[in-house]
């Protein structure tokens, strides 16, 4: 399979294999109106298996979202065809709206309009915890 290089963009490389489809739909990336290639199980000395995921333009990309789904994933900048800057990333001490709180009592559920706030509290463990209510929530990459 071939699959040609970009010219300017980002490729997220690096992630879990199998996890690749929650990445691009947390991003969005069926809205984007450029070339975008998804390839799944790619041979990994390092990993075994991986995916991997480009996007042909300069786009935004939430690293907190990035680093939540998947702390292994790294993101390469590319510019002109070469590499401009490579991104590792670790699970986000603070997540704003990124995930819910399950507890029915908690202020976020009532108010709609507060911000889901969590706050990491085992980084070994993934566990994250509501700023307003402490109940827990575990990282999707560690499950």
């Amino acid at each position: 399979m071939k699959v040609d290089s970009i010219h300017t963009g980002i490729v997220l490389d690096h992630i879990k294999a199998g996890r690749g489809m929650d990445v691009y739909r947390y991003l969005h990336l069926d809205e984007l109106d450029c070339p975008v290639a998804y390839m799944r199980n790619v041979r990994s000395e390092a990993m075994g298996r991986k995916d991997i995921i480009k996007i042909d333009a300069n786009i935004n990309v939430d690293l907190d979202v990035l680093g939540y789904l998947d702390p292994g994933i790294t993101v390469n900048i590319i510019v002109d065809g070469q590499l401009v800057e490579k991104k590792k990333l670790s699970l986000p001490e603070k997540l704003t709206n990124v995930i819910t709180c399950k507890n029915p009592r908690c202020i976020t559920t009532v108010e709609g309009a507060l911000d889901q706030v969590f706050l990491l509290k085992d980084r070994a463990r993934g566990v994250y915890r509501c700023m307003f209510c402490d109940a827990e929530r575990k990282s999707k990459a560690l499950r």
